[in-house]
């Protein structure tokens, strides 16, 4: 019975005594808790409900929750075996003084106790107190303006204690396996025991070349099409497996082949450096792979955050290049009584009228095999053989571009939103043509700035005429089996379409009564409110911006507290290594020269490898971004550079400052 009573008070002791590992832990264990909890609030907040613009922020937040749930389980699973190797040697003396491990056992489910009841309190205040803040940053990186009462949410609460009291039992399940497993001599020399040596080292080490570059491979000749997701796992999945293999495997058989050398390894500064990093790669890597991993995932959250913030309302414009657009049948008078409603409405709503356009469009559907210049019937073609061929009359083209172009018979313009065309005539459905010219744009259908991307591509085939027009319509209908053409032949639409300039509460005024005027004329057929449209494209990135800011976060603290625990587990190691250098004869500035040359080394290795990691995979960036229509590649490259400057002195800072701990620990032996 006394024994029992004691347990919670060696469990407490235990935790105490180790505050230089329990500290951060219990840091990282807040933040956790806070952001799980974040998560869930957000979640279960009436107000996401009633708002049918956040619509599509709840979607990514209820994924962003997924992926933070398995994320926060892996890391701590990983950050708890960290602390209970610290913990072997101490409890392996318990068991040699008498204590059984049955008792170990309910000492430990204490301490695990203890850890939980403090980390979920500490981080539900936290999240109840930041709640509403963090909620206003949502709404404000998704542009909703609404007003914010104070919200808490039980289900969020409830939700919360339940997830991290079965992350708790998995730390707890854990690290008991891992006692039960060994004998008390066993503990005693476990916790100075580096990661194991992988056998085969050159043959991991040629896998773990070929993976990454299987890895790069996929990411730098992806595409958008319906594979990009599937591509993207898999190069992700590779990359990670390449980067443990060459960090557990092939630094280490880099290592050996430098050894071998004697012209290089047989220097007094190139020997103790070579040995050193041999030592500390056959006991680290894993742990240095990691932290390599970690940093590659803070680069590219970041840089997506970035890069959709920058060009959030270039996204936004892409679909809906019209404040409204409207569609009438082709034999429709509305365009005058349009234009004088719209002035009417400009000088009651103080609005300059940027573009007010009119058109006539026929969308077909067709195919387009790659490297031919025929379009063909889209039947049962793959989806990325198939487009949207917009005919357009040589008259709609020249009032749109404000052009004066001229055409002969047989001769269009074919105008292209991605790759370009790049044929000198065109066979469309059987009829031939002559290239003339590729414009470089064509209002309202905006191009791919780097004109790579294929995916979703739109032609604009502006031909001579009317006739011209029908010529190739009655062409696409006759491959596609149109048995009534007359019908047929009037499908096509009367656009009109607005762009205006002035504040934002007067032009949605504008919209909303122009809108009106629009829908109650005759022959009506849809209209599109393009600033509720960019809205919602705003909304949806606006929660991927907002679950990025969050991961960026996470991963910049699992960053840390990885270094922080390679310094601690260094620090321990190296505190008799210094001792015995120097009773061979080796002078303090030798030893300090080397140990810097070391840590240096090992420790900025994995920012090199996360650097070449994010260029690599900015390929796969660009193509993903261009899912969400983001395609200036230029701008992406410039918030990459950005972000990996600040990351780069983000690393170097936490460095230094983790740096600090390893010094303290082996304060005996002064290396500045």
């Amino acid at each position: 019975m006394n024994k029992m009573k004691l347990l919670p008070v060696m469990a407490y002791r235990g935790v105490k005594q180790n505050q230089l590992v329990y500290r951060p832990y219990l840091l990282t264990c807040f933040f956790s808790v806070f952001s799980y909890y974040l998560f869930s609030s957000l979640l279960h907040n009436d107000l996401m409900e009633r708002l049918p613009k956040a619509a599509y922020a709840w979607m990514m937040l209820s994924i962003g929750k997924g992926l933070l749930s398995i994320i926060l389980l892996l890391f701590l699973l990983y950050a708890g075996s960290f602390l209970q190797k610290r913990r072997k040697r101490e409890l392996g003396l318990y068991s040699l003084l008498g204590l059984e491990r049955k008792h170990i056992g309910i000492m430990l489910l204490w301490e695990n106790a203890g850890l939980y009841l403090v980390s979920v309190f500490t981080g539900i205040i936290l999240g109840f107190v930041l709640n509403k803040l963090m909620f206003l940053l949502l709404l404000r990186m998704s542009r909703l303006n609404v007003e914010v009462a104070f919200y808490f949410s039980m289900e969020a609460v409830i939700e919360t204690l339940q997830y991290f009291a079965l992350v708790f039992v998995c730390v707890y399940g854990k690290s008991l396996w891992e006692f039960y497993r060994l004998k008390p001599t066993e503990l005693m020399a476990e916790s100075k025991k580096g990661e194991r040596e992988v056998k085969h080292i050159w043959l991991w080490a040629v896998i773990g070349v070929m993976t990454l570059v299987c890895g790069y491979y996929i990411s730098i000749t992806s595409k958008l099409d319906s594979m990009i997701f599937t591509d993207f796992f898999l190069a992700v999945f590779l990359v990670i497996l390449g980067t443990y293999f060459l960090f557990t495997s092939g630094s280490v058989a880099f290592l050996r082949f430098l050894k071998a050398r004697k012209s290089i390894y047989y220097r007094p500064a190139n020997q103790v450096t070579i040995s050193g990093m041999l030592y500390r790669m056959k006991k680290n890597a894993a742990g240095l792979s990691n932290i390599c991993i970690f940093s590659t995932m803070l680069l590219i959250t970041l840089t997506c955050t970035v890069t959709l913030w920058a060009g959030m309302d270039q996204i936004a414009y892409y679909d809906y290049p019209y404040d409204l657009q409207a569609a009438y049948s082709e034999h429709s008078d509305v365009i005058e009584k349009a234009r004088e409603k719209a002035e009417e409405l400009s000088i009651k709503y103080g609005q300059d009228i940027e573009r007010l356009d009119y058109y006539n469009a026929m969308k077909l559907s067709c195919g387009r095999l790659q490297g031919s210049n025929a379009f063909i019937s889209a039947a049962n073609l793959a989806f990325a053989d198939q487009y949207s061929v917009i005919l357009l009359t040589l008259d709609d083209y020249n009032r749109l571009e404000r052009q004066n172009q001229s055409l002969e018979e047989g001769e269009v313009l074919l105008y292209s939103t991605g790759t370009q065309f790049g044929f000198e005539s065109v066979n469309f459905m059987g009829v031939e043509a002559s290239v003339k010219e590729e414009p470089e744009q064509v209002y309202p259908y905006p191009q791919a700035k780097n004109r790579m991307f294929n995916f979703t591509s739109r032609y604009v085939m502006v031909v001579k005429d009317e006739d011209t027009l029908n010529r190739f319509a009655r062409a696409w209908g006759e491959v596609n089996g149109v048995t009534d053409f007359e019908d047929f032949l009037h499908r096509g639409e009367r656009h009109l379409g607005i762009l205006l300039d002035g504040k934002e509460a007067e032009r949605k005024g504008f919209i909303e009564e122009w809108s009106a005027w629009c829908q109650g004329q005759q022959n009506f057929l849809w209209i599109e409110n393009g600033i509720d449209g960019r809205d919602e494209n705003r909304s949806l990135n606006g929660g991927l911006l907002f679950i990025g800011l969050v991961f960026g976060i996470l991963f910049f603290m699992c960053l840390l507290l990885i270094m922080y625990f390679r310094q601690v587990s260094e620090g321990y190691e190296d505190q008799n290594s210094f001792e015995i250098m120097q009773k061979v004869g080796m002078s303090d500035s030798e030893i300090r020269s080397t140990i810097h040359r070391q840590i240096l080394l090992v420790f900025f290795l994995p920012l090199v490898g996360a650097l070449l990691h994010t260029a690599a995979g900015m390929v796969m960036i660009n193509v993903l971004l261009a899912a969400l229509r983001f395609f200036d590649t230029g701008l992406l490259i410039r918030c990459c550079v950005g972000v990996a400057a600040a990351v780069a002195l983000l690393y170097a800072g936490s460095y230094l400052m983790t740096a600090q701990t390893y010094y303290r620990i082996v304060k005996n032996f002064n290396i500045w």
